[in-house]
Formats: C-alpha cells, structure tokens, sequence
C-alpha cells in the first residue's frame, strides 16, 4: 500500500485528509479532516486523489468509504483560498479553471473507480460537498445531515456540482435544489434518490460498514466488471446498452470468480473467490 495509507490518527496526519488503513474485510475508510467546514482547498483535492489512486491498484482495499471529521461533512470548495486569486492578472480565470478541473477529476475518480466507494454522511453536504455524496456508488446518512446546493445565493452556480446531481436525481428535483439553494432534509433526499438511506446519527458508522464489508465479501474482480457497466450503459440508447452489457456478461460469465460462483451455489457451499 502506498506510504500515505499507514497514517493512522489526526495527530500524525500530514495533509488534509484523514487515511486508515484497510480495516477488517478490506474496507478503507477516508476520513475528511479540515473541521469545521471540511472543504475541498486544494490540500484536500490532492490528498483525495493520491488515496484514490494508490487504493486502486491495492488488492487489499476492496470497498472504500469517505467521511468526515465533525459536525459538517463538506462544505465544498475553500471560498478564502480562492478569493485572493482575484487579484492575479487574469482575475483569477487560470487558477479557477485549474481548480475546477482538478475537483472534476477527484470526482470522476470516486465514478470511474473499480472499487465501490460508500459516501457516510453526518452534518451538511454542501455545494462540491454535496457533489461528493452524488458521485459516490451509495450515500448512507445520519439524521443530523443536509443537503444543498447554494451557489446561487453568491451568485456562484453550482454547474459541477450539478453534474453529479443530475445524474441521480429527477431534473426537476436537481433544477429545484441547483435554483432555491435551499437545503434539504436526509428524508427528502432519500425520497429524490440522493442517498440511499437514513440512519441515527450513532448507527451511522456502524451501519455504513455494514453495507462495505458485505459488498467486500463479493468478488472484486465482479464488482469492477458491473461497477463500469453500469456508468457506462447509462449514458446509451436502451439498444446500445443491452448490445453492451450483453457483451459484458459473456465476458463475466467466461470469469474464474463466475465459475467458481455459480459452482459454489450448484454444490450449495461458499465459493472462494480469486478476484479474478
């Protein structure tokens, strides 16, 4: 595992970002750790991805979740850190593009990553905050969580943000959040399809790692085949998609974990899975 795994507490971490080593059954948790807003300063974006990266490759991490330190999950970008940018010569258009650009690889990372990665919720979700929540394969949340995406209270779109929404919500629950602003209880994002469940706020980690450790006990191998079919089918025509997943179960079903699955179920004993 990469060197940055072996952090283990708040006082030993050097960056932004709190990282523990895979806990039992292969699940890793990133913890956010910049309280009390969290935010993703570019600190934060680096240590984000550099943990994502080096849990790729890692056979050990099978299941990551992201959560976070305090009272307030993410309250999105750093609006002090950028600020100042203003006075640059080009009034900041470089820096903010680059940043911008860097938050929308950390988010298609947690997407496009073979292991399923788990957003646990408690506090406010806020902005890119809130991007995260969407971008992860599931979202867990406490009572105590918010939603929202308040650009247009300071006259900041939420456009990135919006991506990651309008892909799990309804266009109109998207439109409504992205244009009020206003934030929204863990009831009514679950009802929009934002998270998938609500839980009091001292079940939240237990739960969470419920769910991670019974998706670990799957074969990653399978997980990463199903994982990037399903973003990539659905961005197809209905035709194009059934072309496409059929061709991806022929090659699943050619597997060494889906022989040994569906031989295991056939003898009725537990298979031992190969990740392969």
């Amino acid at each position: 595992m990469a060197e940055i795994l072996n952090i283990r507490t708040a006082e030993d971490l050097g960056s932004d970002i709190l990282v523990s080593q895979p806990l039992e059954g292969g699940v890793l948790r990133l913890v956010l750790n910049n309280p009390p807003a969290n935010t993703l300063s570019e600190a934060m974006l680096a240590a984000l991805q550099t943990a994502l990266d080096a849990a790729e490759n890692d056979a050990a991490v099978r299941v990551i979740i992201i959560a976070a330190n305090g009272h307030l999950f993410c309250a999105g970008h750093d609006l002090k850190e950028l600020t100042p940018h203003r006075q640059d010569d080009d009034r900041g258009r470089a820096y903010f593009k680059t940043l911008m650009d860097r938050c929308s690889t950390v988010m298609q990372s947690i997407v496009n990553h073979p292991k399923p990665v788990i957003a646990e919720v408690n506090g406010l979700a806020t902005a890119a905050g809130c991007q995260i929540v969407a971008s992860a394969d599931l979202a867990i949340a406490s009572e105590d969580a918010t939603f929202c995406t308040p650009g247009v209270h300071i006259g900041l779109f939420c456009s990135t943000p919006m991506v990651a929404l309008s892909r799990n919500v309804l266009r109109k629950h998207a439109m409504e959040m992205l244009l009020t602003g206003e934030a929204i209880t863990p009831s009514h994002a679950r009802e929009i399809g934002l998270i998938n469940r609500v839980v009091p706020v001292e079940y939240l980690e237990k739960i969470t790692l419920q769910y991670a450790r019974n998706i670990a006990k799957k074969s990653s191998h399978t997980l990463k085949f199903g994982k990037q079919a399903f973003y990539q089918q659905a961005e197809m025509s209905l035709a194009d998609a059934y072309a496409h997943t059929a061709q991806v179960m022929t090659e699943n079903m050619l597997a060494p974990d889906a022989e040994e699955g569906i031989g295991a179920f056939l003898d009725d004993r537990t298979p031992e899975w190969h990740d392969e």
